[in-house]
């Protein structure tokens, strides 16, 4: 006799849901807003370091997007590649990947890019990507992979950024790839234990 077995859905990936969620949610709460909440909460700006703002900001823009062709290019990468990783690294590695690329292009922008908005999870995407590519490392070795994607996709970055105008970040993109890589690395070196 077979067992009847009941499929369940399961939260599988904690950290990369939750951030799909939420930045559904603030995509939902800009349109409502007709962009307000994007350029007060979720949109890295030059603004004022008394501000309590300004450093919600530093986190908060991975949140908010542009628009729907943005937002959904940004989050089906990361719900194709978040959760393999998030399973080898762990929910507190993966949620700290996630802020560590989000305050670091947040705090870049803010120095060298004053007057124009930045928002969207582009960074973490890349971060993502770069850090996919550690993967199945050993010791004392260089994946050629992970050569091959740095090559392929920051140097893509780098061609357009000097080559294409466009309202893309491509800084931000290179940044977001260079923070998956140092964290792939020493997540790997190191064997992070998992949470």
């Amino acid at each position: 006799m077979s067992e009847n077995r009941k499929l369940k859905i399961s939260f599988n990936s904690p950290v990369i849901l939750s951030f799909t969620i939420l930045c559904f949610l603030v995509m939902i709460l800009n349109i409502m807003t007709r962009g307000f909440t994007n350029q007060i909460f979720f949109s890295v700006y030059r603004s004022s370091l008394l501000s309590l703002w300004t450093y919600v900001r530093f986190f908060g823009h991975v949140l908010g997007h542009a628009g729907w062709s943005h937002f959904f290019g940004n989050i089906t990468l990361i719900l194709v590649v978040g959760p393999l990783l998030e399973e080898k690294y762990g929910s507190a590695n993966m949620l700290f990947v996630v802020l560590a690329t989000a305050l670091t292009t947040g705090v870049v922008h803010f120095i060298f890019f004053p007057r124009v908005m930045l928002l969207g999870a582009s960074g973490v995407v890349f971060a993502m990507i770069l850090l996919s590519s550690f993967t199945c490392v050993k010791e004392g070795e260089i994946p050629l992979t992970f050569i091959l994607v740095a090559v392929i996709y920051i140097g893509q970055q780098v061609y357009e950024g000097i080559f294409v105008q466009n309202n893309v970040s491509n800084l931000t993109h290179i940044l977001g790839g260079m923070v998956g890589a140092a964290l792939g690395y020493v997540m790997n070196k190191n064997k992070m234990n998992r949470y």
